[in-house]
């Protein structure tokens, strides 16, 4: 089991990575070279060799292996980002790059999202080496950079670049699951991803005729922007459910003593109540408009208009995620990708999933798992080029009084200490047995 000093650096190692600002604004704004240099440093005083690499000057990932004891066995990936959305301070009860611990909570970007879990794997690795601890199988430890944008100085660059270093790793964790869900009834869930959605992000271009505010235009750009990203944001998207999906649903209609089957969808996730948020956003595909650009003056009609969609899609729906925005956008306005990447699906039943499981319910026994897709994306999608089965796993037990999902990317984002120790007492026990 982790010892004492592992809880004591958790603590220690979440806050100094939180005082070490590596927000990433997009377009390549972001150095996390510092971060990667403290990580890879305690790998280091832990017996590691870790490597520092970097697609782009100062975006430094690191990428460490460790032996296992079981040479037939395959490698398992563990993986966290360094990279973290901005926060402004005046926002914030706490200074977003404080680290500041303040009754028994460490405050800062980064606390669930996810420089906690690097964290936990640093306190783990480094307890390890203390007590003469080997794993079954070998473990390939990556931090990586640009999560919170395109992967592409990170995880893409990893995977694209360097392949060989996760030789023999044909499954990994990650980021997010395992944390406590509070269904309001006393309950205490505990979801861990076994899917994504795929990410889809859409540039959309309306032509027309430039011309004089003044006068009448049926060929104005904006009004056929605007009439295009209207119906996109208005648009009824059918349920298709995904076996990672039907899983999430059957296990909770169990945990509510409703018949798998039952019920639809729809009827299902009402009689769910507080714990539909676990999969309601994961039962269709979605798009929604988040960016306008057009014009320079009031009284010029321009002759282009640009948005941009957030456009998430559930494995096996991609053709007609595009079918449908063919139809949508209609014919005067153009739509491309952005940026996208890869619908995810692991099964539920792997001994993976299984061993995870039982170490959440050894320190959490009232606990329920369950599976569940995430509605977002991760650096999971990056290692899947590599045939690398992802599942979301960073194990937090939480206060009912904090809502995990939205401290992601929110003001005041802060973790228990009590929810450190919880996770490395977990990943400890799982990745022994993994």
């Amino acid at each position: 089991m982790a010892d004492q000093l592992a809880l004591d650096e958790v603590v220690e190692f979440t806050s100094g990575l939180i005082r070490i600002d590596t927000a990433n604004r997009g377009g390549g704004d972001c150095r996390e070279r510092p971060a990667a240099e403290y990580a890879a440093e305690r790998l280091a005083r832990a017996g590691l060799e870790p490597l520092l690499l970097e697609r782009t000057q100062g975006r430094t990932n690191v990428v460490a292996r460790i032996a296992g004891t079981d040479p037939s066995a395959d490698a398992l990936l563990v993986h966290g980002h360094l990279d973290v959305v901005p926060a402004e301070a005046a926002d914030w009860r706490v200074h977003p790059f404080s680290g500041e611990v303040r009754d028994g909570v460490v405050w800062g970007r980064g606390a669930v999202d996810m420089k906690n879990m690097d964290a936990m794997i640093l306190a783990v690795v480094r307890s390890w080496a203390r007590q003469g601890v080997a794993p079954r199988r070998d473990l390939v430890i990556a931090f990586t950079a640009d999560e919170e944008a395109s992967a592409e100085d990170g995880s893409g660059f990893l995977a694209d670049r360097h392949p060989e270093l996760f030789e023999g790793c044909t499954e990994a964790i990650g980021e997010s699951g395992a944390f406590t869900f509070h269904d309001g009834s006393g309950r205490e869930i505990y979801p861990i991803a076994a899917g994504e959605r795929g990410t889809a992000w859409l540039k959309l271009t309306a032509r027309g005729r430039a011309g004089h505010g003044s006068k009448v235009n049926l060929e104005n750009a904006v009004t056929r922007l605007a009439a295009a990203v209207t119906r996109i944001g208005e648009h009824a998207w059918p349920l298709r459910l995904t076996p990672t999906v039907r899983a999430a649903l059957d296990a909770l209609a169990v945990l509510y003593g409703i018949e798998p089957g039952s019920a639809d969808v729809d009827t299902l996730l009402e009689k769910l109540g507080p714990a539909a948020r676990l999969v309601e956003a994961t039962v269709r595909n979605s798009a929604n408009p988040t960016m306008l650009e057009a014009g320079y003056k009031v009284n010029v009609v321009p002759g282009e208009a640009v948005a941009y969609v957030d456009g998430r899609f559930l494995a096996g729906t991609e053709e007609e995620f595009a079918a449908t925005l063919d139809k949508l956008t209609g014919p005067d306005v153009h739509w491309e990708y952005a940026h996208k990447e890869v619908a995810l699906e692991a099964p539920v039943d792997a001994p993976l999933f299984g061993r995870m499981r039982a170490a959440v319910e050894e320190f959490a026994p009232g606990g329920h798992v369950v599976p569940y897709c995430m509605s977002g994306g991760t650096d999971a999608k990056q290692f899947s080029r590599l045939g690398i089965t992802g599942y979301g796993f960073s194990p937090l037990k939480l206060p009912a009084d904090l809502d995990y999902q939205a401290l992601f990317h929110g003001v005041d984002e802060r973790v228990p200490v009590e929810a450190l120790h919880f996770g490395v007492r977990v990943l400890d026990r799982f990745l022994r047995t993994a």
